[in-house]
């Protein structure tokens, strides 16, 4: 969306860096993904690999990014997060030198990028701040964009205000038009929000396990600029895995800096999932589980949910959310206001 909005699109399609790092719907395995467990990765570098549509996902493990690769036309690239925030200069520099990039543009979606690192409801700073530090010490120019402010559920976005500029950008839905097709599979909540508020959908959505309550206001569709030396003086787990060399030294940091990991977290729930029994995806008992949520949802003011939220909050695994998804859109196509799922009003 990124791209459509500030490059046109398709014309010059971007090489995109980012970590095979999914939700545990995909992937039931903690943590990010490295080249490791992959097939069919190419490389681009020394320390780069490209996941080409090909490429498979060696199970357990999940990901996303080979079948992104298929539909769209831009080269993704891992970060491997394996040799801390120092493996991931590493990789941009090799990248630098042999792409000799137009522009660099560090995205992060929400904000939490933005964040101190002791703000209670930060969730997944790991992620962030390893790319933050990386970014901060290659000898070339990087712009850090915020699109969506708050979007991710972490950081309001009335507490980014003083943290990033004002608005350069405010998508369309001809800018969310290149990646449709994704938004009816990918499992991503924080870009299927972005692309819900750029196409004029307004309201309070729920998301995660947590049912974290999530504005969709007018501000949803902005791509802000921030100031990348600021965000690390401000970014103390940034600052701190500045050297770091391994991924489990980044995530030691972040227990002591932040009070926790988000692996760590991932860890236990992944546990947890283990443990519990499948349930069977039967019709007429999961529409009448959708009724009492969509109740007791509008009791907390929601007006929109995404299928993960749905799917783990009528005791779904990651396997079933796609079948659900399937059955929601055959019983009641009115309610899907794409991507998201609206609730449904009370009765008059």
């Amino acid at each position: 969306m990124l791209d459509a909005a500030l490059y046109g699109g398709d014309d010059r399609p971007a090489v995109i860096l980012t970590y095979a790092w999914d939700r545990l719907l995909i992937d039931p395995v903690p943590g990010p993904r490295g080249p490791e467990n992959f097939t069919g990765l190419r490389p681009l570098t020394r320390s780069v690999w490209t996941v080409p549509a090909n490429a498979k996902p060696i199970a357990p493990a999940g990901s996303t990014l080979p079948r992104l690769a298929a539909e769209l036309p831009h080269t993704f690239a891992l970060i491997d997060p394996t040799h801390g925030a120092e493996g991931i200069t590493r990789q941009l520099e090799e990248l630098i030198e042999h792409l000799a990039p137009e522009s660099i543009d560090l995205l992060d979606v929400g904000g939490d990028i933005l964040a101190k690192g002791d703000e209670p409801t930060l969730r997944s700073p790991l992620g962030d701040a390893l790319t933050l530090a990386a970014c901060c010490q290659i000898n070339a120019p990087v712009r850090l964009l915020i699109a969506g402010p708050g979007l991710d559920g972490e950081l309001p976005a009335e507490l980014l205000a003083n943290r990033m500029g004002p608005a350069a950008q405010t998508l369309t839905p001809e800018h969310v038009e290149p990646i449709s097709s994704v938004l009816e599979w990918h499992p991503s909540e924080a870009t299927g929000m972005l692309a819900a508020t750029a196409r004029g959908i307004r309201g309070l959505c729920e998301v995660r396990d947590a049912g974290l309550p999530v504005p969709l206001t007018d501000q949803g569709p902005t791509v802000h600029e921030a100031d990348l030396d600021d965000a690390l003086n401000r970014n103390e787990l940034a600052r701190a895995i500045l050297a770091t060399e391994t991924l489990a030294e980044a995530e030691q940091y972040s227990r002591e800096v932040c009070g926790y990991s988000e692996i760590d977290y991932e860890r236990n729930k992944a546990s947890w999932l283990g443990n519990q029994p499948e349930q069977k995806l039967d019709q007429e008992a999961t529409l009448r589980q959708l009724d009492q949520f969509e109740a007791q949802a509008r009791d907390r003011g929601i007006t929109h949910t995404t299928f993960r939220r749905i799917t783990e909050a009528l005791g779904l695994n990651g396997k079933q959310r796609q079948d659900l998804r399937a059955l929601l859109l055959s019983s009641r196509p009115d309610q899907y206001e794409a991507p998201l799922w609206r609730i449904q009003p009370r009765p008059e």
